[in-house]
């Protein structure tokens, strides 16, 4: 029998999960699927599919054996911890919860599980961690190849950001990846950052202050930074170098078709993140639910990584708010 998934948000992230569990992973089927919008879950469901505005009726549904998460941000901690009430295994998205409080009640709730059954039921939405090339760039780093590692470059670029976003939102929502992605890769933890921004982008609504440059250290002394530019307008690009005492390693940016014609050679950039990290996606949900096939506990990132990444954000929203300072990060 399949791992029968119910998925909560129908939106950009929702209904590419729901399309690659339906048609990439063995061994899933998307049986119930939950939006706010009934039209944009109707839309996105499978035809056998129920749909429904209320996300608890999915979670507490007969024929959800396991949830994934990809609605609002804000609504994240509360459905975990409702996926917990129902015993339920989840895939939550990234982040873990928009506040650092909420992201510890998460992770103290589900340690109350783990004591009383044994049973693990959080996964993380980090995808980073399945896409060959940060696993190769990972391999690399660890076996020390060209020296220790000395300072890591990350570049995140989008084409526009979305609705209401602000500088703070910027740090736990988009940057967060990174905050989980560079201890991931170094096997060291992120101890101290400092936001740093220059002049905006036209482009830049509301008060948001973008791009902006972020600095972090590993407990190693490795030397970090994050260029994050939100409305770069051009499309999605996301960059990392390791930078080691005798060479670098860094990731290729990955281009849909190239294009030479007439003494130019002209390339894709695609208008967001879904190409570039398709095979990410899709490796993190077969590896998903294979482990919840197997009855084992999934090889993704845990509640602990989401809280570890959410006390990174806070100290780097700290630092936004200190004009800069660095600013410790409190485990």
């Amino acid at each position: 029998m399949p791992i029968r998934v119910g998925v909560i948000g129908a939106g950009v992230m929702g209904a590419d999960h729901i399309r690659n569990l339906s048609a990439t992973v063995n061994g899933a089927e998307v049986t119930f699927v939950a939006d706010l919008d009934a039209g944009r879950a109707a839309a996105a469901a499978p035809p056998s599919a129920r749909t429904t505005t209320d996300p608890s009726e999915l979670i507490n549904a007969s024929e959800v054996d396991a949830v994934v998460i990809a609605s609002h941000d804000s609504t994240h901690a509360g459905l975990v911890l409702e996926c917990f009430e129902a015993m339920t295994p989840v895939l939550c998205e990234k982040p873990l919860a928009p506040t650092l409080l909420e992201s510890l009640d998460v992770v103290e709730a589900e340690a109350d599980i783990i004591a009383a059954t044994g049973a693990r039921l959080l996964s993380m939405g980090f995808m980073r961690r399945f896409d060959p090339g940060y696993a190769a760039l990972r391999e690399t780093t660890r076996l020390r190849s060209h020296g220790e590692p000395l300072i890591v470059h990350c570049t995140s670029r989008t084409a526009a950001s979305g609705p209401g976003t602000s500088s703070e939102t910027a740090i736990t929502n988009s940057a967060i990846h990174e905050f989980d992605i560079i201890p991931w890769l170094l096997d060291s933890p992120i101890t101290e950052v400092s936001w740093q921004a220059g002049r905006s982008s036209r482009h830049s609504p509301g008060e948001l202050q973008d791009p902006a440059l972020m600095l972090l250290r590993t407990a190693d002394g490795t030397l970090a930074t994050l260029e994050l530019f939100l409305n770069s307008q051009y499309g999605y690009t996301t960059r990392c170098e390791v930078v080691s005492e005798r060479g670098t390693a860094a990731l290729p940016e990955p281009a849909a078709l190239v294009v030479q014609r007439e003494g130019h050679r002209t390339a894709e950039i695609p208008a967001d993140w879904r190409p570039r990290f398709a095979d990410a996606y899709r490796l993190q949900l077969q590896a998903w639910i294979s482990a919840l096939e197997r009855g084992e506990p999934a090889a993704l990132a845990t509640g602990e990584d989401g809280l570890r990444a959410s006390q990174v954000a806070q100290a780097m929203i700290r630092s936004l708010h200190s004009d800069g300072a660095f600013t410790k990060v409190i485990y």
